[in-house]
């Protein structure tokens, strides 16, 4: 069974990624996932006291840390933090006034006292339950040594600033944190069922298909429906990050996660809830920072050797130096001193993870979903960016269309029949389009249906057999790009469609390649039609009359081509398999579509190409600023121990390359969810 938890207080990156390890070892535990961005732990496991496991193994490494079901809230420890730091500041104020020994000696432990006590709590919890040494028994150390070398107020600033800064990082975290989930606020905590003419709320979980809800002004969608009651206007700003308000009216469909802004709408609910669109979207962002990328997964692992090292150096440097004579024992002890509080990998493995989460969550704010950080990480190194055609770089919107009747003894209200109750079953691009031009007509029920992947679809009606798709498919003597429909072996009649191109398509292309992008097309289309709509968005290389295997042969050339770094555009539906084999599948214009979240790696809700730019933007933008993140960090933690192996570097010093440069990683990485494009 799948389980999830919550935890409390957690704001170590470090820690979370040593829980995970300790989980992941627990026979009883077949996979587990902390996320330090969410404070969630997700894991399967058939123990029905799992729970208990999780606390005691999350216990040995933070004993501060409490496990929680998703239903509890998370209890802050700040005011309790900042209790014990206010009174360890003014106990050790007091003592610089006090000129009595004894007195001044009892103020001045007491401070230490109160200061150290978490950090030597979860010092000793770790060396006892875990064998392992992190930065609380590091600064521990520190601390203690400097009191005993006559360091006593320098040991004490060391941890009243180390505690400042803990708790300025938690604050940093967990503003983050919150902008994050103020995306994730989209899901309806309940609906208005209809049920023997009165209205109950219930839970969105208990609604079942063609249950019809009511929802009034302001309220949430909960399930995915058709109305048929009603008009207004609806926010889907949550959902696709476009400001524009959508009209909807009898027969319209709407997605769970808008929101009615005007009148009363009464919909037919056409999904359940745990597969409604609010609910994909939810579980896709929800996960999306549990696919670690490379470089997360590389910190984590260089964190794990980082402080055993420095440790190592610490002691040979309190062995070695007194061997100079012009340094004694006690100054080699105090440069060891700094040494620990220099080592501590937080800067690090913190403001990894965190990049990766923001760049998750700027992209969610402007309509874009993804799917993990490895994929936000792999966007940034695209060198080639293939389109599909159909329902991509071009629409439903405005069509126009061409009906030739081949065979006189049918009506053009029965062909038009014809193609709708066939058509009306398919998710295809062509079949939305064909729908959009003739929506007024009702469709009738068929039998047999089928559809044929890249060439049509095939369906009975009383008995005749019914066949709607391309010329070859329907055995047209002409090959042309007609959407023929075959009745009985016979052609009747032939629907061209000139689909709008989509208004940003031409500047979306252009700016692409002033990314340094490569862009192509590859079509089903004819070679007219294909070249046609290639030449209006500028792209010069064109593949045209292809099957859904001949795109994924191309797209097999081009990945060796480029060493990989293909990204695939597609509609999510009929190009799936391109979408999965290439580096990076995005799915277009499939808002609501199951098959969408599914097949690609990265969703693009608001139906914008545009988005395609401002996605490889974000991804360029957060690899930079974690390669900026760790070349300052280790680069200050490397010069500062440099210093004070030469004596040239105090505990202040090392204070500011620990937790300065952890606060500042922080606040460079927070640049990220101000993203403008």
């Amino acid at each position: 069974m799948k389980c999830k938890y919550k935890l409390s207080t957690l704001d170590c990156a470090n820690c979370a990624k040593k829980i995970e390890d300790a989980l992941n070892k627990e026979e009883s535990i077949n996979k587990a996932v902390v996320n330090f961005a969410k404070l969630s732990i997700v894991l399967e496991s058939d123990n029905k006291d799992i729970k208990k496991v999780v606390q005691d193994i999350v216990k040995r490494i933070d004993s501060d840390v409490k496990v929680l079901d998703e239903s509890e809230n998370n209890k802050s420890t700040l005011k309790f933090d900042l209790s014990r730091l206010v009174i360890g500041i003014i106990l050790f104020i007091l003592s610089l006034f006090i000129q009595n020994h004894l007195i001044h000696n009892i103020l001045i432990i007491l401070s230490y006292a109160v200061l150290l006590f978490r950090v030597i709590k979860k010092a000793i919890t770790m060396l006892i339950k875990s064998f392992t040494i992190d930065e609380n028994l590091l600064v521990s150390i520190s601390c203690i040594g400097a009191y005993f070398t006559n360091n006593i107020h320098e040991g004490l600033m060391v941890i009243i600033l180390y505690e400042i800064g803990k708790i300025l990082e938690g604050l940093a975290v967990n503003n983050s944190r919150k902008s994050i989930s103020d995306l994730m606020n989209i899901k309806p905590e309940y609906a208005n069922l209809e049920s023997n003419n009165k209205i109950i709320k219930v839970s969105p979980e208990e609604v079942k298909i063609n249950d019809i809800i009511v929802v009034k002004k302001g309220e949430k969608i909960p399930l995915d429906g058709i109305v048929i009651e009603g008009e207004s206007r609806l926010d889907n700003k949550a959902l696709t990050g476009e400001s524009r308000l959508i009209n909807v009216t009898l027969n319209s469909e709407v997605l769970s996660g808008s929101i009615n802004m005007d009148n009363v709408l009464r919909i037919k609910v056409l999904k359940e809830y745990e597969n409604s669109t609010v609910s994909q979207i939810l579980s896709l962002v929800e996960n999306a920072t549990d696919k670690k990328a490379k470089t997360e997964n590389f910190v984590s692992k260089a964190a794990k050797i980082y402080t055993p090292i420095i440790l190592i150096l610490a002691i040979l440097i309190t062995i070695f130096l007194p061997l100079f004579p012009s340094i004694t024992f006690n100054d080699a002890i105090y440069r060891a001193l700094v040494f620990l509080v220099v080592s501590c990998p937080c800067a690090i493995a913190i403001s990894v993870p965190l990049a990766y989460f923001s760049g998750i969550g700027a992209s969610s704010k402007k309509g874009i979903l993804i799917k993990g950080s490895d994929y936000l990480e792999a966007s940034s190194s695209i060198k080639e960016i293939i389109f599909d055609k159909t329902g991509t770089i071009t629409n439903g919107d405005d069509l126009n269309y061409k009906l030739d009747i081949l065979d006189n003894s049918y009506s053009k209200e029965d062909i038009i029949s014809y193609y709708v109750s066939g058509e009306i079953l398919s998710n295809h691009p062509i079949a939305k389009n064909i729908l959009n031009i003739f929506n007024t007509i009702k469709p009738k029920k068929v039998n047999n249906f089928k559809e044929i992947s890249g060439k049509g679809i095939t369906y009975q009606l009383k008995k005749d057999k019914i066949k709607i798709g391309s010329s070859k498919y329907c055995d047209s003597k002409i090959n042309d790009n007609g959407i023929y429909l075959n009745i009985n072996d016979k052609n009747i009649a032939k629907l061209i469609i000139n689909d709008g191109i989509k208004r940003e398509a031409k500047d979306t292309i252009q700016e692409l390649k002033k990314l340094g992008l490569n862009v192509k097309m590859f079509t089903g289309d004819s070679k007219d039609i294909a070249l046609d709509i290639a030449s209006k968005v500028n792209i010069e290389d064109v593949s045209y009359e292809l099957l859904p295997k001949d795109k994924f042969e191309l797209l097999e050339n081009e990945i060796e081509k480029y060493n990989g770094n293909v990204a695939f555009v597609g509609d999510g539906i009929n190009d799936a398999p391109a979408l999965r084999i290439a580096k990076i599948g995005i799915s277009m214009g499939s808002i609501g579509s199951a098959s969408a979240i599914e097949a690609s790696d990265i969703v693009i809700m608001n139906d914008n190409l545009d988005s395609l730019p401002t996605l490889i933007k974000i991804s360029k933008k957060t690899n930079q600023i974690i390669k900026q993140n760790l070349i300052f960090a280790i680069g200050i933690k490397v010069l500062v121990l440099l210093l004070s192996s030469l004596g040239l570097a105090t505990m202040w010093e090392a204070v500011f390359a620990d937790t300065g440069v952890t606060l500042l990683t922080i606040l460079n990485t927070t640049r990220i969810l101000k993203n403008k494009k």
